[in-house]
């Protein structure tokens, strides 16, 4: 029996005037996993964020987070106690210090952890007795992460986590995901930090310019994904070498490269019917996923 998804959009948008922010997005967000959101800057992954967490209304299409939809007053409700959620600019009590605002947070949430509360304190070295209005934004930042692990949601939604953090305070943060998640905790975060979604990723979603892109797993990507590069003294035409599982193919004089997702070996064997003189094949990371899939056409 397939588990029920934590996150579930069908056709999913949403309309700025003339301007789709989000475009009938369909995404599917498994439980007990780190699924990163990846996108450029605009491309619509804050816009759906809020969606799904009730902050604004969708323009078309349907949404379930935790089985509950989104579009429904009483659901929402229910939903929020269940869902932690950290966003770019996490707004705190800056007249509060760091201990009051754990104390006042605490007092709604019976399931709080106090070890994690501990563990969080000592590990992002946050003073308790400073006020929050003093902190700088990495320090700011660590407290809204606390304050939201703490909780032990069943599913902590995070915009661009390591936002203002330095290199040590990005280091606990992927622990904390991967330690988290461990717990039973499903994660969901947006990041156009590449190397950090490789490092803790399970699965990984791509937008673009509000649509869906690519849907894998991490294993997936790095199975699959191939860089092909071949010589040819005589270039075949484009179509002669379409096939499934090819993605891109560029031509430039008699080198042809082409970017596979899958079936590799069957893309190698049908090039070879045009008698390459040269057949290179390299793996291909995320990164060069991500700047292919977005790169204009």
């Amino acid at each position: 029996m397939n588990p029920t998804p934590v996150i579930e959009t069908i056709g999913l948008s949403k309309t700025y005037g003339k301007t789709d922010a989000v475009s009938g997005l369909n995404l599917r967000v498994m439980p007990n996993c780190i699924t990163a959101f990846l996108g450029l800057n605009g491309a619509g992954k804050t816009t759906t964020i809020k969606m799904l967490l009730g902050m604004i209304r969708p323009s078309g299409g349907e949404a379930r987070v935790l089985g509950r939809q989104i579009d429904s007053s009483d659901e929402s409700v229910e939903l929020r106690r269940s869902v932690a959620y950290v966003s770019e600019s996490q707004r705190l009590y800056d007249y509060m210090t760091v201990a009051q605002i754990i104390r006042f947070t605490r007092s709604f949430y019976p399931a709080w952890c106090a070890d994690t509360e501990k563990t969080l304190l000592r590990m992002y070295e946050l003073p308790p007795n400073r006020k929050i209005k003093s902190l700088s934004k990495g320090m700011r930042r660590k407290l809204a992460l606390l304050l939201a692990f703490a909780r032990k949601p069943d599913l902590l939604i995070l915009d661009e986590p390591s936002d203002g953090l330095d290199p040590v305070g990005i280091e606990q943060l992927l622990e904390t995901l991967v330690s988290q998640c461990s717990t039973g905790t499903s994660i969901f975060f947006s990041s156009h930090q590449i190397a950090e979604v490789e490092r803790v990723a399970d699965r990984v979603c791509m937008i673009h310019k509000g649509r869906l892109v690519m849907d894998a797993s991490l294993d997936e990507v790095r199975e699959s994904y191939r860089q092909i590069d071949l010589v040819f003294n005589a270039l075949p035409d484009e179509y002669e070498l379409r096939m499934p599982g090819v993605e891109r193919i560029e031509s430039r004089g008699h080198q042809v490269r082409m970017i596979v997702s899958a079936n590799a070996e069957s893309v190698i064997e049908r090039a070879r019917a045009y008698y390459p003189s040269s057949t290179e094949v390299s793996p291909i990371g995320l990164r060069e996923i991500f700047l292919d899939r977005v790169k204009e056409n």
